[in-house]
């Protein structure tokens, strides 16, 4: 187990492509999705700076099928602005968040991380990652993931992870479904962290997990926004 002190952390941004993003068109089609400006920002820059506060951060990588000239200059102007190296890594097909984070396995290891941040570049809540690693720590598991709790007639928009209401047991999990386990109901929120047990070529089987309520983070978690 690596100390707290010793540890570098990696954070993973996915910025998905050109073939995604439809439902900014036709704004999405002159400029990519991660890049339109929210809230006098480039969308990425929301995660990109939420990043910065987590402690021993080594690298941020951004993964999408993108052409490389499309985040260039961006690339070089956040990394220059917020002192924190960000390199954009190009798919040469869309992979998904799995397959992105094996795919550039070698990169992304290299530095021999204790913890990896995944994140989506189109979910905007208050991203507490410093209370969320410190949860980590404090409870174990190979990971963990922020979640929020939604009701089940919106669940079938998003990932779901079903929990017993009494232990907080996760009882079920599956994406957007369309028939309905009966317990309380937790929305992803894009957000997940590995642990030094999980290898990125792994293939990770989830036996046992609790839900954990939003005062283990001593913060409250706002609603997420899917843009």
């Amino acid at each position: 187990m690596v100390s707290s002190m010793d540890e570098k952390v990696v954070a993973v941004i996915m910025v998905g492509g050109p073939t995604k993003g439809t439902r900014f068109r036709p704004l999405s089609l002159n400029i990519p999705k991660p890049l339109f400006p929210i809230a006098g920002q480039p969308m990425v820059h929301h995660p990109i700076s939420a990043c910065k506060r987590i402690p021993n951060l080594a690298q941020i990588y951004l993964v999408g099928f993108y052409e490389e000239r499309e985040f260039a200059l961006y690339v070089s102007a956040i990394s220059n602005e917020l002192k924190v190296p960000v390199r954009y890594l190009r798919e040469d097909k869309p992979h998904g968040s799995a397959g992105g984070l094996y795919h550039f396995r070698n990169l992304i290891m290299e530095d021999d991380p204790s913890h990896i941040f995944l994140l989506n570049c189109d979910v905007c809540c208050s991203f507490p990652l410093p209370e969320m690693l410190e949860a980590h720590r404090k409870y174990g598991g190979i990971g963990t993931l922020l979640v929020i709790k939604v009701s089940p007639e919106s669940a079938s928009q998003f990932g779901e992870l079903v929990a017993d209401p009494v232990t907080n047991e996760l009882l079920h999990y599956t994406e957007k479904p369309e028939t309905f386990a009966e317990g309380v109901y937790n929305s992803k929120l894009g957000v997940t962290i590995l642990g030094d047990s999980v290898a990125v070529e792994d293939e990770v089987v989830v036996t046992s997990s609790i839900v954990l309520p939003n005062k283990t983070l001593n913060v409250s978690v706002q609603d997420e926004i899917i843009l």
